[in-house]
Formats: C-alpha cells, sequence, structure tokens
C-alpha cells in the first residue's frame, strides 16, 4: 500500500520543479504578468502538458518569493483563458494550450501538428451534393451542380477545437474518410498534385447556436470565431470553399501589421 501512495505522489508531483523563471524584479511590467507570460509560454511549448499539476499558490510564492497575491494574480490570468483550471481537492491544473493560428494560408491539421498539438479528426460527413446558391458562387459553377461536402471536428489533445464545413468541385479528388481522420486537406490536395496559391479569407465572431455548443463541448451562447474561406490554385482556379467555426476559448489568429511607406 506504501508502494502505491508512493507511486501516486510521485504521479501528482509540481510540474513546476523542473522549470526556471527568470523574473526581472527592477522592469515596469508587473511581476505576475511576467510569471504569467512564463507559465503560457511553458503551456504552449509543451514544457507544462495538459494534466500537470502547478501545486498550491503557497509552495510557488516561497518558490519564486513572490507574494501569494501575486501568485493568485498570474494563475488567476491563465485560468480566465482557459489554460489551467483550479480542482478541489488536486490543486491549479495545467487544462491545454491555446491555439494561435497564424493568418495566412495554411492547413489547421499542419498548423496544430507543427505546434505540437496532436490534432485529430472526426469526419461527421462526406457526400455530394447540389450547391447552394452561396457556395456555386464561390466555387464558380452553375447553382445545383454537383459539389463535396466535407463537415470535420478538429480535436486537441482530444478536446474539440474547430468545427469544419468545405465545399470542393465534385471533379476535384477523391476524399476518403479514413484519410482524411488521418491528415489534413490541404496536404491531401497537394498529394493529389493540386497547387494551392491564394485565398479570400473573411474572419468574424458570434455565439454559439446550442447544436454547436454540444459539439464543441462549449454552453449555448459561448463566443466562437468564425472564418469563411476561397482557395484558389496556381491557375486561379477555385478549388476550396470553408465556413469555419472555432473556440474563442481555445483559438486565436496570430498576425503581423506593418505600417505603409
Amino acid at each position: 500500500m506504501a508502494k502505491t501512495r508512493g507511486a501516486t505522489r510521485a504521479a501528482n508531483a509540481p510540474a513546476l520543479d523542473s522549470l526556471d523563471f527568470a523574473l526581472d524584479r527592477g522592469s515596469p511590467v508587473p511581476l505576475y504578468y511576467q510569471l504569467a507570460q512564463q507559465l503560457e509560454a511553458a503551456i504552449e511549448h509543451g514544457a507544462l502538458a495538459p494534466g500537470n499539476l502547478l501545486g498550491n499558490e503557497i509552495d510557488l510564492s516561497t518558490r519564486l518569493g513572490l507574494s501569494r497575491p501575486t501568485v493568485r494574480q498570474a494563475i488567476q490570468s491563465l485560468v480566465d483563458k482557459g489554460l489551467l483550471v483550479r480542482r478541489r481537492g488536486v490543486g491549479t491544473q495545467v487544462v491545454h494550450s491555446q491555439v494561435k493560428r497564424p493568418l495566412e494560408l495554411s492547413s489547421l491539421y499542419d498548423d496544430l501538428e507543427a505546434a505540437g498539438q496532436g490534432p485529430t479528426t472526426q469526419v461527421v460527413r462526406n457526400e455530394r451534393e447540389a450547391a447552394s446558391a452561396d457556395v456555386a458562387a464561390a466555387l464558380g459553377i452553375a447553382e445545383g451542380g454537383e459539389v463535396i461536402a466535407l463537415e470535420r471536428l478538429r480535436l486537441t489533445h482530444g478536446q474539440p477545437v474547430a468545427l469544419l464545413c468545405n465545399y470542393l468541385p465534385a471533379t476535384l479528388l477523391d476524399l476518403d474518410s479514413s484519410r482524411l481522420e488521418a491528415t489534413g486537406l490541404y496536404r491531401m490536395m497537394r498529394t493529389a498534385g493540386i497547387t494551392l496559391h491564394s485565398a479570400r479569407q473573411t474572419i468574424g465572431a458570434r455565439s454559439a447556436t446550442p447544436e454547436e455548443a454540444a459539439r464543441l463541448d462549449e454552453q449555448p451562447g459561448a463566443a466562437l470565431l468564425t472564418m469563411q474561406r476561397t482557395a484558389y490554385d496556381d491557375t486561379g482556379r477555385p478549388v476550396e470553399y470553408g465556413t469555419h467555426i472555432y473556440r474563442a476559448s481555445r483559438y486565436a489568429f496570430d498576425f503581423q501589421l506593418l505600417v505603409r511607406p
């Protein structure tokens, strides 16, 4: 029995023991913010993984030489972001890192894989149907023409992040559901010899419907990011039209703004 208790303690040992924090007490940046930024970086880079414990505020404040209110404020800021959760009888625990995606023509699957987020996919729908007016206009085909309609749930670390709806010209390529669950759509297109060149994209936000909330493990009315995209190949032909929704608590677009000369 003693061996079992020891193994449990080892499994639940605070994950911060292996991390070093560089806090600049002479900086105008508040100490709580410095600590929060370094904890967030550790989560994003995998040094703190989902399920890892941080220990209690007293131990952490003693180790870092910080006041408990400072540590509490840092932890609360990450709880508010959805990166940490306080569990009664367990302590503060890492939940997941927020997905930060570059605003460029890339596959969500490829971006998640490159960030070490462990993406998985559930194909909800993969069938042929008649194009609606919006889909037809985006793909440059006649309304009612046949298209491939895909609906996929994208997850990281077993948690849903996005619900993806995509429409492609029916003659573009064959899309096997088992392959779609093992890789990304754009990767399959590249393998088929389709060279993606550019896209027109619109980003917005709205509240989740009850059905969307259930699929994304959110509360009805929770904030969602939305994206509409039409992608073109190197001949200028539209090859894909997508309407996607993302959990705002788990996902953000990351881009750089430049001043015009």
